[in-house]
């Protein structure tokens, strides 16, 4: 089989280049192992989980909001099948959408696991080998399993893992503070679970703002979620009908149920790459050039695989300038603002430097205006006022610098900052701007006019 492009995978960085090749009118082929499209994000990670997240939230307000607004119901109760039958309705649209897309834009999609026989050959396994003029790596990453011993448990389980329980565990313990550590154990903290989280770092979501990360600690104590920080796990014993873990100095934990998120690595093995001349690394995977151009000029690499983030929005935008420089196009990633969705209760979103990468990097020349979600009009009729905005910037020339934003609806409001700090736009630009009100928006605004000291909607000892 010969074509134009051929495309690693099936997942956010290989459906979208396999389309955006096809679009500049070459024949495609995407080949995927798995039996739907759209790879770990679509399948077993951010949509299944955020599906989940949604239900939490349901649980969320019933239980604590529906009250504050004159909306009486009865206590509610999770109904975990529904659940996750829901989980699943979500992803069989969202991946069938996507080979609907294929389909609609005339790319080709083997059915098969592929392995690279020379720089212009992939064979794949049981099927006719593809030959191509140019290829695209997206074969994205796989959740880590340190060597604990114990962890071979099937009671220790991945994301993939918890995402296909048929019950609530009643006790959960979460290996890992990070971003899929954290999201998980505030959904199951509302769908039930005695949750318990081992982190061996001093603060959870390390690569977050450190307000981000202290309000989210608080709210998770605030829960009941057990947290023991710089701590690591040493073992982990399967008693037959339960777990107990093992950490810090002679400390454990009982549990029902381990999940253990302590990152992903790259897939980058059993693809011939190192074998044609393509160097891989298990921890960084493909370096890649700013045009996604791995060492073999004609050979692209997107994604996870690739080694910059591990994010299903960035790996988006590497397969579109993955394609279209494998179409003939002169593309290039350069330094995009990317934004950090965390999914917890409460949202925590940023985008840019955070605080303290900003006075590293400009020192004293650094103002920051944070504005709390409880002077927000918007945010107290719906009775969600945990956290505020924080927005950053320098002070010689006023140029916005990160975004912060702890509280309701922070994944959808960071796209203000995104588009913001890509158009090198100042704090005045926010501050001045004419926000919508009564919004949840208008809280960037305010937070621009309490950096510059302008502040309209708090009290001067809030400021």
């Amino acid at each position: 089989m010969e074509c134009d492009v051929a495309v690693l995978g099936g997942g956010p960085a290989g459906y979208t280049a396999a389309i955006r090749a096809a679009q500049l009118g070459g024949k495609v082929v995407c080949i995927e192992q798995e039996p739907e499209l759209g790879g770990t994000c679509l399948r077993v990670g951010c949509i299944p989980t955020k599906a989940w997240v949604q239900t939490a939230h349901a649980l969320h307000d019933a239980r604590e909001t529906f009250a504050k607004l004159g909306v009486g119901v009865s206590e509610p109760q999770l109904d975990f099948p529904q659940a996750a039958a829901w989980k699943d309705g979500v992803v069989a649209q969202m991946t069938g959408g996507v080979a609907g897309l294929l389909k609609a834009n005339g790319v080709e999609w083997v059915r098969g696991t592929g392995r690279f026989t020379s720089a212009t050959s992939i064979s794949i396994e049981g099927g006719e080998d593809v030959t191509f003029k140019s290829a695209i790596v997206a074969t994205g990453s796989y959740p880590m399993r340190p060597p604990i011993p114990g962890l071979d448990s099937p009671r220790c389980v991945d994301s993939t893992g918890l995402l296909g329980q048929t019950a609530v565990p009643r006790r959960l313990v979460v290996l890992g503070g990070g971003i899929i550590g954290c999201e998980f154990a505030s959904i199951f903290a509302h769908f039930g679970s005695e949750v318990t989280i081992v982190e061996m770092l001093p603060t959870l979501i390390p690569q977050e703002d450190e307000d981000a990360a202290k309000e989210l600690r608080k709210a998770f104590k605030k829960r009941d979620i057990a947290m023991h920080l710089e701590k690591q796990c040493t073992g982990v014993d399967d008693l037959g009908d339960h777990l107990v873990v093992h950490f810090g100095d002679g400390e454990s934990v009982e549990a029902d149920l381990m999940l253990v998120a302590v990152g992903r690595a790259p897939s980058v093995e059993g693809l011939g790459l190192d074998e044609i001349g393509i160097p891989t690394d298990p921890r960084s995977g493909i370096a890649t050039d700013d045009h996604m151009r791995t060492a073999i000029p004609t050979i692209f690499a997107a994604g996870d695989v690739a080694g910059r983030w591990q994010l299903a929005h960035t790996a988006f935008r590497e397969g579109e300038i993955a394609a279209e420089n494998a179409m003939g196009h002169e593309s290039v990633l350069g330094t995009p603002s990317v934004p950090r969705p965390i999914y917890t209760d409460p949202e925590i979103a940023g985008v840019g430097l955070t605080e303290a990468q900003a006075r590293e990097r400009y020192g004293d020349a650094v103002a920051v205006g944070v504005f709390p979600w409880v002077a927000n009009a918007r945010a107290v009729m719906s009775g969600a006022t945990t956290g505020w905005v924080k927005s950053i910037h320098e002070t010689t020339y006023g140029e916005l610098l990160g975004l912060i934003i702890v509280g309701p609806h922070a994944t959808d409001l960071i796209e203000v900052g995104v588009v913001a700090i890509d158009a090198e736009s100042t704090v005045e630009t926010i501050a001045d701007g004419i926000a919508p009100h009564p919004t949840l928006s208008e809280a960037i605004k305010e937070a621009g006019l309490v950096a510059l000291g302008r502040a309209i909607h708090l009290p001067p000892k809030r400021r």
